[in-house]
């Protein structure tokens, strides 16, 4: 199998040259005495070296092997538990933490090429510091000062790493119907009762203890929603002096056999009167759950967009290497039996659909990532208005689209190797089955849509998607005078006027038929994505034609933007049509027909 090696390259480019982040960073002081760029240099070499040399090489054997349970314990793959410690030992999972426990305080846009390069090299143990910072945002922002002082500093260094336990056996997207409670106790902590299921690294060997994140729902609360607490639930209770105590009450019942992620355990998490500590208000939960659960969303975008440049460095080489038959226009290599089959048509419009999905997909979680910062350390008021409206309308498009587009590409992957790419050894069928959850967890894709559609745009009348069309169209009024930019400019402005036309068409039907946002949706949002695609491969464009000739990557830069714009961005042409076929033949028969 090719070994995994961090896109470094692409994420300088990103960093230093579309999105100008060390001037975003020179100029907030809350950013300006933590990262410059010789700082985030230093971070992403290092990071790739990690990813590289101890991560990725467990994750086959982690797949092979998966994780084990016991009688209640869980073994993690050979290998897991020596490269968290390598992890820890790093300082990594601190990255983006608050200085104020011992986190770093770096931004989003670094960090997250961190956590493309984990995910990337390998997701089932990624898993674990990217739902331990999530559930590090939730304490940080709704948490007790105590909780803070007493269990950040510890999560951040991983020695105590987290987990979310939301689900249970009888309701998945409708949190409402739990059935976990939480009894108060006379100390002020709360007794949690209950079962969760597929809760990602419930339980492992890999650390000391492990904070669970739960959702639960106190005596007499609202039914619903509204009636949801959250809670911090520790597998060890910790002492006064920050020891460990005695182990709570609750336990892994069992662990999921999974189609993939299978080095990761899934448990089923049993909860009998065990300690917890509420986070937040009463029958707030959902809210202080949300503030992780959104930066989830983001985080397994990149966890596919990871995973997908994985498969694609797998069948670049494989496709160099392979011979099979000769070029259409002739012998290519003489002197071999036959050609690589690099030089086939379809084999390269293969690689070229993988390249175009993870660059794009880079560059829109980059952009992303550049508002999540913008909403977290700017102290102008409007500037940070702005910022949170912007993720709250991209984060579904983030999550839902890049996911889509990372298993069409690992699809593509396992295409380019034939008959190679079912089998193990090449490891691409691996690919295939771990990007397929990243459609499901943390919300589906299906979810995502109607929360775009639904909530981020009709709901509020389009304001937010009005932010986001104006500066489109500031871009594009910037490039009209330069030609060399048309043959991306003009593609952009078809797309951003079909996409804004769509938006008043489903919100306009909608008014008559409730049906129509949740059935045009999920195409909407691919509309949306590669509009969005269309801006951000403009923004590169322009800068790698500034800097023509300089080095082959920006000819290739270019050569990858046309090819989005000519072969994939057309996509949204024939989406467009099936969102107005309209939700009526949806239901031209009954439930039991079908």
């Amino acid at each position: 199998m090719p070994e995994y090696q961090a896109p470094l390259r692409d994420m300088r480019f990103l960093l230093n040259e579309v999105f100008d982040a060390p001037k975003l960073w020179s100029e907030n002081p809350r950013l300006a005495d933590v990262v410059d760029p010789e700082t985030a240099d230093a971070v992403l070499e290092e990071a790739g070296k990690i990813a590289a040399q101890v991560i990725a090489p467990i994750n086959r054997e982690g797949d092979e092997h998966g994780s084990k349970w016991h009688e209640g314990q869980v073994t993690a793959p050979p290998g897991f538990k020596e490269a968290y410690a390598t992890y820890c030992e790093g300082g990594w999972g601190a990255l983006g933490g608050d200085p104020e426990f011992g986190g770093m305080g770096m931004p989003k846009m670094l960090v997250g090429q961190v956590e493309e390069m984990i995910q990337g090299s390998n997701v089932s143990f990624g898993l674990l510091p990217m739902l331990t910072a999530g559930a590090c945002l939730s304490l940080k922002a709704h948490g007790s000062q105590e909780l803070k002082d007493k269990y950040l500093p510890n999560m951040y260094s991983g020695q105590w790493p987290g987990a979310m336990d939301l689900t249970e056996p009888h309701c998945g997207t409708d949190l409402g119907i739990i059935r976990t409670k939480a009894e108060p106790n006379a100390d002020g902590s709360f007794a949690i009762s209950g079962t969760k299921i597929f809760i990602t690294w419930g339980e492992h060997d890999m650390a000391e203890n492990i904070i669970h994140l739960v959702l639960a729902k106190l005596p007499g609360a609202p039914t619903g929603p509204k009636g949801i607490s959250l809670f911090l639930v520790p597998k060890f209770l910790v002492n006064e002096d920050g020891s460990l105590g005695e182990r709570n009450p609750m336990g892994c019942g069992s662990i999921e056999h999974k189609m993939g992620i299978k080095g990761s355990a899934t448990c089923v998490m049993n909860f009998d009167g065990a300690k917890g500590w509420l986070v937040g208000e009463e029958n707030k939960g959902l809210a202080a759950m949300f503030t992780m659960m959104n930066y989830e969303r983001v985080a397994v975008g990149i966890q596919g967009l990871g995973i997908a440049e994985n498969s694609y460095q797998n069948a670049v080489v494989y496709a160099n290497d392979r011979l099979q038959s000769r070029a259409p226009t002739g012998k290519q290599f003489p002197e071999k039996a036959a050609d690589p089959i690099i030089v086939h048509p379809d084999v390269r419009r293969m690689l070229l659909i993988m390249r175009a999905n993870t660059e794009g997909s880079r560059a829109f979680s980059t952009y992303v990532s550049k508002w999540l910062d913008l909403s977290k350390f700017s102290d102008d008021e409007e500037v940070k208005q702005n910022a949170e409206a912007m993720v709250s309308l991209l984060t579904p498009v983030v999550k839902a689209f890049l996911t889509d587009l990372a298993l069409e590409s690992a699809v593509a992957g396992q295409q380019v190797f034939g008959g190679h790419g079912f089998i193990r050894e090449w490891g691409q069928e691996q690919h295939v089955r771990d990007i397929r959850i990243t459609q499901i967890y943390e919300g589906t894709n299906g979810i995502q849509s109607l929360d775009l559609i639904g909530r981020k745009i009709a709901a509020n009348g389009g304001a937010h998607y009005k932010i986001y069309q104006q500066e489109i169209n500031d871009f594009i009024a910037l490039q009209v005078d330069n030609k060399a930019m048309s043959e991306f400019i003009s593609p952009l402005k078809a797309a951003l006027a079909n996409l804004t036309e769509l938006t008043e068409w489903v919100m306009d039907k909608a008014q008559n038929n409730p049906n129509e946002i949740g059935a045009s949706s999920v195409e909407y949002l691919q509309v949306f994505g590669y509009t969005s695609f269309a801006y951000m491969y403009a923004m590169m464009a322009a800068k790698a034609l500034q800097n023509k000739g300089s080095e082959p990557f920006y000819e290739n830069k270019l050569a990858t933007a046309r090819f989005f714009v000519k072969r994939l961005l057309p996509r949204y042409i024939s989406l467009s049509e099936s969102v107005k076929g309209g939700a009526d033949c949806l239901y031209e028969m009954d439930a039991g027909q079908f």
